[in-house]
């Protein structure tokens, strides 16, 4: 049995304004969130668990680093999808715009799991009188900022493949 079109059930029924069917709606604060908190547990419970197996994982320089790639890559694409769909006013292949905001996306989930996670294992090493220990929480709490970096530029890359729908003013 299907709910009549406008009713609970319908997924472009009530609560949705005035989108129309299909239309995509942007990443949601609390999805971030809800990432960023799985990743804070993960990188928390990482210390103890790596110490009962062994060395708890070491956090070297290419890693963050890495994430300040990431980001670097996703703010020029947001930044020359921007310029193409906002300011120049071209319109995308339908390809490249679905490439481009699924990447979009998916990066700000993993950003935001990935500051999630090395905040996590940067403050399970506050006050541990370990050899490493301040290496480690230093290098993981660069970490953190990269990975929100990460988060940031893929929602600025969301941003820019919106386009105004036909009732919109500039």
């Amino acid at each position: 049995m299907t709910a009549a079109p406008g009713g609970p059930g319908d997924p472009g029924g009530p609560g949705r304004g005035d989108e129309p069917p299909g239309a995509l709606r942007p990443t949601s604060p609390a999805v971030l969130t809800a990432w960023a908190v799985v990743g804070l547990v993960g990188g928390w419970l990482l210390n103890p668990i790596g110490d009962r197996l062994g060395t708890p994982p070491l956090v070297t320089w290419p890693q963050p680093l890495a994430l300040v790639l990431v980001a670097a890559i996703l703010g020029s694409t947001a930044w020359v999808t921007w310029r193409q769909v906002h300011v120049r006013r071209e319109r995308l292949e339908p390809h490249r715009a679905v490439n481009r905001l699924v990447l979009a996306r998916a990066c700000a989930y993993v950003g935001a799991l990935a500051a999630g996670g090395y905040l996590g294992y940067a403050v399970s090493w506050l006050g541990v009188p370990a050899e490493l220990a301040e290496q480690r929480a230093w290098r993981s709490g660069v970490g953190a900022v990269a990975g929100a970096a990460v988060a940031v530029t893929g929602l600025l890359l969301e941003r820019a493949c919106r386009v105004r729908s036909d009732g919109e003013e500039p």
